[in-house]
Formats: structure tokens, C-alpha cells, sequence
């Protein structure tokens, strides 16, 4: 295990720093406390959480409510702590029959400003993220009970803003943390209404703060290692005039160099916007548009064996020099979206409920790889071609910039209606319809001499545009749900029953010369049912069992089609399994919840046939990675979760969360020519034991927030001969926040340290069949194939400074 007695030490004096603080703090404290988060737990002005009134309907789904958090200048903070979840943020109440967690403001407020969704949730029971760099902005690689992000639906508002395709959740395009409300993870399950057709891992449901009913704002500008720095502010309207709308605008710019990690860095504009309508009894409108610009040098993935040699330091080439596709100019990543969501709730009579939720999003690149192309016979598509005629000629090739020029347009609404039958039984019913289309038209760019131009002119053949694939995507997506909820032994026992069926059509062309199929179709159709009961013992304690089914359709759109390369005169990659992905799962709970301290655990089962294991991987001979998915056949995954948290005591609220997992392969994996003996061996992405600790603490004015992980040793191949070290890591935050003064509102000083120890460690990776050679059953030997690895994020410092006004 790569645990050093560096980082035991340091875990250790920090825990006892923060003892150190508590006991100062009580010390130096004089004055009465309350409104200043001891006992009386007074609310922010302007900061409004919309899903913490939140209810449960039907089998776990969500119908979110409206909370009006006001605050006054005996507020907590500026920042929305409100320290009234125990945990210190990472463990709110829960009432759906399913395992499910969360985290608050109380717990993102103190985590670093440029957090994404993924990384915030780290903490929870199960929950692995591989984070990449010390900031959490890029990556949204997670695995829960042995699945990965592909395989879990994300909620944005309401609406399903993951890649429709490739189910790449990209979750720093969505949402500034400032203007994040709270996350809530179901670790098994998804919603019966919810409009996904890949969670058979459970769901990520992320909601943005509500605006003000005060007209205001909040400022916050942090700076950091390796050049960070973010600016960013919020503007509030307040209620507008008598019209019952209130709405804010925020806008941020962040950027910072990629330092131990070699050259090269990031940038990011973002643009966050939400507006409130509310009327009458329970009706609502919400707005929510986003628009995010983000470019970064692409982190460089190393094999065992380089991650050995290298270390933390491969990464692509600073200098330039002829024919050098490795230098970090030439590789690049760019996020670009543009989000409209708008949920819309309304009460037609007092026992009928709808929720209607349309939405747009866009979503464009480039991505930016470099590339040696032949300047003579080389390939496009399987037509060899003459002379290019183009470019700077080293060693009979021409270096490019391979740009991958992809767009992706989806539109959709999502309507439910909840009948109240009687007071004891609630009829729901709706219905998803989504409708996406995809292009992506590779090309190549001749880079000057010296490096430092790449020309505006793509490479033609024939008057046509060089390219390794021209595909053109179209999706549609219909589902209906209906559902009963029964309450019985005066509302102690829940049963609910519901049945879902999804249907998905697709059908993708590519354009190349020689492709074969030229044109892929997938049709999908599955009918999805779903149980739960739950039974409150006692106000305090709560059971609950559940039974569900959920499937995924074929991942990307390289599950259809056919990758070419100028440098090889067949298909490199071709299209994979189209079967669906099936899961069925079952769970048993307990959970208890007081005002002194929440517990939960829960022991589950998940059977998945045709397991479409994620593989990410180059293109073979070039700096671009693509994702395609392997059909491993049949997986099953047992074991137990649990989590523990306080309410405050004394200031300190801690939190301890863990799982085992015991996740194996049912089939032999069939290679193509033979087989390969995987049938029990453990699954890849799984690791046995996971565990974290967090301790918070808040009198009003001193804050801290300590969080340690730990994750098990985990196989990437099939075969279990190679496996990724476990690891750990610990955070820390530090802070103190004022009184207010006049129209500024608690101004505040904190302090994040990532990766406290600097361990430097791999955090996630691809998969392959066998790193070793093997015999197949039919007597072939199947060749080694080296899985690529995430290079954990290094130690990071990071200081920022906020306030209200």
C-alpha cells in the first residue's frame, strides 16, 4: 500500500491542529454565541437551497420543494453554512427506501472554489473519485460498488446533462461551487422518473442555490500553487417589484498551470444564471441557464511501467523540436456547453401535482492531439493516397494538429404528475422524451516549421478533408413510467411498485472511404420494474428493503462505428457490442436520524448481464484518447456500506463513511478467437475497502474541515496480473469569518490544502483483457495489452477570500 509515515504524520498533527483550535477557540470566547451557528442556527440572506425541501414520492424519486434560507446579519456566513447538518455537511437527513447520501453547503462552502460536482461527493460511502488535478476541475472519472461514471445518471436541475452518448458527465461545465446548493448521491438505485438510460450504478442529483429575495451579491477571488487563480461574483436582483421573480447572475474566470505535472495549464470562463417564479399554493417556475468556455493541456496517461520511470513528471514535451507530436501545445482539451433548463411545478387541484422540466444543451470541442502523418501513401479511410503536398517533411512525415471538431445538440422535457388518490395512496405517472444529434468530422492541420503556428487550412485528398472518421449521429429517446405508493399502519409502512419502460433509437453513418458498416442502427427496448418498502420503527429509526432494474445502451458512438488512421490501411478500432447493459439489484437498510447523530448502512446485491466495461484508450499511434466499451459479460457485485455522522458538539461535528465490496466476473471473456479464464476473477475498478474520516469544525468565526480517504488496491485487467496500488489522501481547510460591516456581509479568509502529504499516487485507469500474455482456450495467444493510467493530483495550496453584500 503506498502509505508513507509521511503522510500517517501529517493526518495526524492535523487532527490534532484542529483539537488545538477548538480548545483556543473556546478559550478566546467571551461573548454569547448565538446567531453565530452554537445554538441558535440562524439563516443566510439570499442563499437558498432548492432541494434541501425536498420530499420523497415514489420509489426514491424527488419532487424538489422550495426552502427560503433568509439571512440576517447574525448569519452563520456569507457563504451559506448554515451548520445545521450533521457531518459537518456530509450527512442530511433521508427519508427515500433506498441507500442514498449527501452533502450540503455546510460541507462545499469550505471545500475549494474550484470543486466540481464529482470530486465534492468523494467522502461518501462507496464513493471513489479519481481526481487528476490538486483542484478538482478536470476529470469526472467515479466508480460506486464497482461501476464507473458512465454507468450513473446525473441530475442537473431536474434535467439529464450528461453526455447523452458517451455518458461523460463533465461537470465543471455546469455549475460554479459557489452557486451549488447540494448533492445527493443514490448509490444503488435511480429515480423511477428520472430521465437516464445508463444508470444501472444509481444517480448524482446536483441542484444550484435559489436566488435572493434581497437585492445583493457574494464576491470571491482565491489565488494558489502553481498560479492559481479564480474571480468570481454573483449579482442579485431581489424580489422585482411586486412580480414574484427574483433571479441572480454570476460570472467567473479561473485559470492555473499544470506545475509538477509538466506544461502547459488551464482556463476557464463560466457563466451561471437562475430565475425564481413562484405563485399561489406550491406553483413555480425556475429558469437556469450556464455557459462555460474551458480549454486545458491534456494530462498525459502513463503505463505501469512509465508511471515507475517517470513518476509524477510524464507529461508532454515542454520544447519543440521537428516532428515532435508530443509537445503540449499540440494537445489539448476543450469544454465548451451552453445549458437551458427550466423546471416548472404546479398544483391543478389540491390532489394533482405536475411537474414539467424542458431543457437544452450544447455541447462542442475541440479536442487536440498531435500527430506524424505520412506525407506520402498514407490512408484515408482504406484509399491510399499520393503526395500531400503539404507541410514540413520530416523523415518522410508531415506533424499535424489532429482536431477532433466534435458537436452535440440535445433537446428534451421530462413530465410527471403525482394523483393523490386518498390521503394514504399517491398514483404517479409520466413521460421523457429527448431528441440528440451528433457530428464529428476529424481533420489534420500542417504545424510550422518551428512550432508555434498550426495552420487554418485542413489537409484534402481529392478536394475531400483528411480524416479518420466523419460520423453523424442521430438519437432519439421515449420513456414512460407509472407507479403506486400505498401508506399503511398509520403511515408507518410505505410500499411502493412501479414499472418503467425505455425505448431508444439510434442510428449513426460515417463517411469515410471503406467504412463497413457504412450505417449502424440500435433499437432499445426494456421494460424496468421497481419495489420498495420502508417501515419507521420509531420517529428515529427507519427500514427499508427494494428490488430494481435498470439498463444502459451501448456507450459512444465508437460502439457504431469504425475508427480510421492515415497511418494504417484498416479500421484501428472497430465498433463493439450493441447489446444493452442490464442490472437488477436489491438492497436492506436501516438507518436512524436524531438531533444528536445520524447512522446509516445498508447491504446490497447487483447482477449486471452484458457488463460494458469502459475502456479509454489512444488511438494506436497517435495523442487522442477515445472511450469504447468491452462486453465482459456477466458481473456481480456484493457487499455493505455505512456512514456516521454527528450533530455539533462542542463546535466539532465528524463523519466517518466506509464500504466492502466483493464484485467478480461471471464469464469467460471471449477475445475474438478464444477465450480467456475470467469467470470468478475479481472485478477491474473494484477495490475491496474504502473509507474516509472527516472532522468540522465551527464556532461562528474559527472553521475547519479535515477529510482523510482511503482506497483499496484495484485490478484494471480482466485477467487480475496487473492491479493499481491503493492509496490515501487527506485535505484540509482553515478559515476564519467576521462580523459583518454595514453592507458587507462576513468576510472571510480560508485556506484548502489538497493531497496534504504530496503522496504521489495513481488514481483511476483504462482496462484491458491481459497485461501478460495468455493462451486462449482454443490454444491462440492473446498478446499483453497495458492498461493506462490517472496520475493522482499533487499536493496544492490554495487561499480565497469571500464576503456578501
Amino acid at each position: 500500500m503506498r502509505i508513507t509515515f509521511r503522510q500517517i504524520l501529517v493526518s495526524c498533527v492535523t487532527m490534532a491542529s484542529l483539537a488545538a483550535v477548538s480548545a483556543y477557540a473556546q478559550e478566546k470566547k467571551t461573548v454569547s454565541t448565538t446567531g453565530k451557528g452554537s445554538g441558535v442556527q440562524k439563516v443566510a440572506q439570499g442563499l437558498h437551497s432548492s432541494t434541501s425541501n425536498v420530499g420523497p414520492s415514489v420509489l426514491g424519486q424527488f419532487t424538489p420543494g422550495i426552502e427560503d434560507i433568509s439571512v440576517t446579519s447574525r448569519s452563520v456566513s456569507a457563504t451559506g453554512v448554515t451548520n445545521r447538518t450533521p457531518g459537518g455537511g456530509l450527512m442530511p437527513h433521508q427519508t427515500a427506501p433506498r441507500s442514498q447520501s449527501g452533502v450540503t453547503r455546510d460541507f462545499i462552502a469550505k471545500q475549494s472554489p474550484s470543486s466540481n460536482i464529482t470530486s465534492l461527493v468523494a467522502d461518501l460511502p462507496g464513493v471513489t473519485v479519481s481526481n487528476q488535478d490538486p483542484y478538482g476541475m478536470t476529470g469526472d472519472h467515479i466508480q460506486m460498488r464497482g461501476l464507473n461514471e458512465t454507468q450513473i445518471g446525473y441530475l442537473f436541475e431536474g434535467a439529464p446533462l450528461a453526455d447523452p452518448i458517451n455518458y461523460a458527465p463533465y461537470t465543471s461545465t455546469l455549475v460554479d461551487t459557489e452557486n451549488l446548493g447540494s448533492v445527493t448521491v443514490s448509490q444503488g438505485s435511480p429515480d423511477l422518473n428520472a430521465p437516464f438510460y445508463n444508470a444501472v450504478g444509481g444517480q448524482i442529483t446536483a441542484s444550484a442555490l435559489n436566488p435572493s429575495h434581497k437585492t445583493g451579491g457574494f464576491i470571491d477571488v482565491a489565488g494558489g500553487s502553481y498560479s492559481f487563480n479564480k474571480e468570481f461574483m454573483r449579482l442579485e436582483t431581489g424580489n422585482i417589484g411586486n412580480s414574484g421573480v427574483r433571479g441572480f447572475v454570476s460570472f467567473s474566470h479561473t485559470s492555473y498551470d499544470n506545475g509538477a505535472r509538466g506544461p502547459g495549464g488551464l482556463f476557464r470562463y463560466h457563466v451561471d444564471s437562475k430565475f425564481v417564479k413562484e405563485w399561489g399554493d406550491g406553483n413555480s417556475i425556475s429558469a437556469m441557464f450556464s455557459y462555460n468556455r474551458q480549454q486545458a493541456t491534456s494530462w498525459r496517461s502513463p503505463t505501469l511501467a512509465q508511471w515507475k520511470q517517470y513518476g509524477v513528471g510524464f507529461s508532454y514535451s515542454p520544447a519543440f523540436s521537428p516532428g515532435n507530436a508530443n509537445y503540449y501545445k499540440l494537445n489539448q482539451q476543450n469544454l465548451n456547453q451552453q445549458l437551458i433548463v427550466v423546471p416548472m411545478h404546479f398544483t391543478l387541484t389540491d390532489h394533482l401535482h405536475l411537474q414539467v422540466s424542458p431543457y437544452y444543451v450544447h455541447q462542442f470541442g475541440p479536442s487536440l492531439g498531435g500527430e506524424n502523418i505520412p506525407a506520402m501513401g498514407g490512408y484515408y479511410g482504406t484509399e491510399q493516397y499520393r503526395n500531400l503536398n503539404r507541410g514540413t517533411v520530416v523523415d518522410g512525415n508531415i506533424l499535424t494538429s489532429s482536431r477532433d471538431p466534435w458537436d452535440q445538440k440535445t433537446g428534451g422535457v421530462n413530465t410527471s404528475a403525482d394523483w393523490n388518490i386518498s390521503r394514504s395512496n399517491t398514483f404517479s405517472f409520466g413521460w421523457w422524451y429527448a431528441y440528440t444529434t451528433h457530428q464529428e468530422l476529424s481533420d489534420f492541420r500542417p504545424v510550422s516549421a518551428d512550432g508555434t503556428s498550426v495552420s487554418d487550412s485542413t489537409i484534402k485528398v481529392n478536394g475531400k478533408i483528411l480524416s479518420g472518421y466523419d460520423l453523424n449521429f442521430l438519437q432519439q429517446v421515449n420513456t414512460l413510467f407509472i407507479a403506486d405508493t400505498q401508506k399503511l399502519l398509520n403511515d408507518k409502512l410505505t410500499l411502493s411498485a412501479g414499472f418503467r419502460v425505455a425505448m431508444v433509437s439510434r442510428q449513426g453513418t460515417n463517411l469515410i472511404p471503406g467504412a463497413n458498416p457504412y450505417k449502424m442502427q440500435g433499437n432499445y427496448f426494456e421494460p424496468l420494474p421497481q419495489f420498495s418498502a420502508s417501515y419507521q420503527i420509531t420517529k428515529q429509526d427507519q427500514i427499508y428493503i427494494n428490488g430494481t432494474t435498470s439498463f444502459r445502451a451501448p456507450e459512444s458512438v465508437e460502439a457504431y462505428s469504425q475508427i480510421f488512421d492515415p497511418n494504417s490501411s484498416h479500421a484501428v478500432i472497430q465498433p463493439q457490442s450493441l447489446k444493452p447493459e442490464y442490472s437488477i439489484s436489491e438492497e436492506l437498510g436501516y438507518r436512524h436520524q436524531d438531533k444528536f447523530y445520524n447512522f446509516a448502512m445498508s447491504l446490497f446485491n447487483i447482477n449486471i448481464t452484458n457488463h460494458q466495461v469502459t475502456s479509454t484508450g489512444y488511438i494506436p499511434g497517435t495523442n487522442m484518447m477515445v472511450s469504447s466499451p468491452i462486453n465482459i459479460g456477466g458481473q456481480t457485485s456484493r457487499g455493505i456500506q455505512g456512514e456516521f455522522g454527528l450533530a455539533r458538539w462542542h463546535h466539532i461535528s465528524p463523519y466517518v463513511s466506509g464500504q466492502y465490496l466483493h464484485s467478480t466476473f461471471d464469464n469467460n471473456f471471449n477475445t475474438g478467437t478464444g477465450s480467456l479464464p475470467t469467470a470468478g476473477k475479481v472485478a477491474v475498478g473494484a477495490p475491496k475497502f474504502t473509507a474516509a474520516v472527516g472532522l468540522n469544525y465551527d464556532d461562528g468565526h474559527f472553521f475547519g474541515n479535515f477529510d482523510l480517504r482511503y482506497v483499496g488496491a484495484q485490478y484494471t485487467t480482466f485477467m487480475n496480473d496487473q492491479k493499481m496500488p491503493s492509496y490515501i489522501t487527506s485535505n484540509l481547510a482553515l478559515g476564519y469569518r467576521m462580523n459583518s460591516y454595514g453592507r458587507v456581509k462576513h468576510p472571510q479568509i480560508q485556506l484548502n490544502l489538497t493531497n496534504l502529504g504530496d503522496n504521489h499516487y495513481l488514481s483511476g485507469s483504462s482496462f484491458t483483457s491481459n497485461a501478460k500474455a495468455h493462451v486462449t482456450s482454443t490454444g491462440v495467444t492473446e498478446a499483453a495489452s497495458a492498461p493506462v493510467y490517472y496520475v493522482g493530483g499533487v499536493f496544492a495550496a490554495m487561499v480565497s477570500l469571500s464576503a456578501g453584500f
